[in-house]
């Protein structure tokens, strides 16, 4: 059984964008391995689209740039938004108790 091309490139095009992520915003916290995870599946979903589609002008061989760029911004901003929407405030619980 032989690894093909496209889930490595994935994972390089995902490390890639979380740590451009990162360096944009300053930091990701205990995010990261989601972050990773999210953009890696993002990278990987979007080579198989820009396959499907085609009309992707930069490649590396078989493995398209573009789309799985686009989606793996897209998990990236998916983890973001339940990251915010998820915020809780610590003082909370304390304020409800009398």
């Amino acid at each position: 059984m032989s690894l093909g091309p496209a889930p490595v490139l994935a994972l390089l095009v995902g490390i890639f964008h979380v740590s451009l992520y990162v360096l944009i915003r300053g930091r990701a916290g205990q995010r990261v391995p989601i972050l990773l995870l999210a953009a890696f599946l993002g990278a990987w979903a979007g080579d198989a689209l820009a396959g499907r589609i085609g009309g992707d002008p930069v490649t590396i061989g078989d493995f398209h740039l573009i789309g799985p760029s686009i989606l793996a911004w897209a998990g990236i901003a998916i983890v973001v938004i339940i990251a915010v929407l998820d915020q809780r405030d610590p003082r909370r619980p304390a304020e409800a108790q009398p």
